[in-house]
C-alpha cells in the first residue's frame, strides 16, 4: 500500500501549521512536510506531531529575502553565512520536530563560482547534518515556475551528489517538477533511485491534485513501489481552494 505526506506549505495553507497537521491525521496522510516553518515555535509544531503521531518528514532551509524575490542562498557567491546560518537554523529545527530532512535550497545563480559555492554549502550542511542522523536534499526546480534557479536537471544534481561525496546527500525527486522540464519519469525514477531520499508529486502541467493532467500517477506509483520505495510520497499539490474538497484520489492512489 502506497503511503502519502501532505505538504502543508500548500495544503491546509489557510491554517495554522499545528492545525494543519491535525487536519492532515484526519484526512489519512501518513506523514507531513512543509516548507518554511520558522515563524511557529518548534514546541507547538512538535505538540501537534506528537498528539497525533505524524512525523515530520522534511523542510526548507529559508529562501533569503523574499522581498526581492530570492528562492534559497547555497548557491550564491559571497553569501556564505547567510547560506550557513540558514543550514544551521534548519537543521535546529529539524532536530526540535524530530524532522528527517532538510532540503537546501540553491537560489537564484548561475556559472561554475555558483557551482562551486553550493558545493561547498553542501559539505558544510552534510557535516553538520550526520551527527544528528539528518538527511540533506536537493531539489531541481522547473524554469517555468522558477526560472533562473541554479539547480534545473537531474543530471546536474546527480553530478553535484556525486561531487559533494556524502552519504548524507540525496536527490529530492518531484514528479512535477522532473515532468515539466526532462519527462521520462519512470525511466529517471528507476535510473536515480540509487539517489534519491524523497518524492514528491502533483498534476502536470496545473499543479494541482494528482487525478488529473498528462500523468497517470496510478501507474507512476506503482513503479516507485516495484522499486522498492516504501517512504510516503509528498502531496506537494496546490488545491485551489479547500483542501479537504481536493482528496479524492487519497484512497484510489493508496
Amino acid at each position: 500500500m502506497t503511503r502519502f505526506s501532505a505538504n502543508l506549505g500548500f495544503l491546509w495553507a489557510d491554517r495554522p501549521l499545528p492545525d494543519a497537521i491535525r487536519a492532515a491525521h484526519a484526512a489519512g496522510f501518513d506523514a507531513v512536510e512543509c516548507h518554511w516553518p520558522y515563524a511557529v515555535p518548534a514546541a507547538k509544531v512538535k505538540a501537534a506531531l506528537d498528539d497525533t503521531g505524524l512525523r515530520m518528514l522534511g523542510l526548507n532551509t529559508r529562501r533569503g529575502d523574499t522581498d526581492v524575490g530570492e528562492n534559497g542562498l547555497s548557491a550564491l557567491p559571497g553569501r556564505e553565512a547567510e547560506a550557513r546560518a540558514a543550514i544551521d537554523e534548519a537543521l535546529a529545527y529539524a532536530r526540535g520536530v524530530g524532522a528527517g530532512k532538510v532540503h537546501v535550497m540553491a537560489g537564484f545563480a548561475s556559472g561554475a563560482e555558483a557551482h562551486a559555492t553550493f558545493v561547498a554549502n553542501l559539505r558544510y550542511a552534510c557535516d553538520a547534518a550526520r551527527p544528528h542522523d539528518i538527511g540533506i536534499l536537493i531539489e531541481p526546480l522547473n524554469r517555468y515556475d522558477a526560472p533562473g534557479y541554479f539547480l534545473s536537471t537531474t543530471g546536474q544534481a546527480r553530478a553535484i551528489i556525486e561531487e559533494v561525496a556524502s552519504d548524507t546527500l540525496a536527490l529530492m525527486f518531484d514528479c512535477y517538477h522532473v515532468q515539466l522540464t526532462e519527462g521520462d519519469l519512470t525511466h529517471r525514477l528507476r535510473d536515480l533511485a540509487p539517489l534519491i531520499g524523497h518524492i514528491q508529486f502533483a498534476s502536470v502541467p496545473d499543479r494541482a491534485a494528482p487525478d488529473r493532467g498528462e500523468v497517470n500517477y496510478a501507474y507512476v506509483f506503482g513503479v516507485i513501489a516495484d522499486m522498492g520505495y516504501t517512504a510516503p510520497l509528498g502531496a506537494e499539490y496546490k488545491p485551489g481552494g479547500d483542501t479537504d474538497a481536493t482528496l479524492g484520489w487519497l484512497e484510489v492512489l493508496r
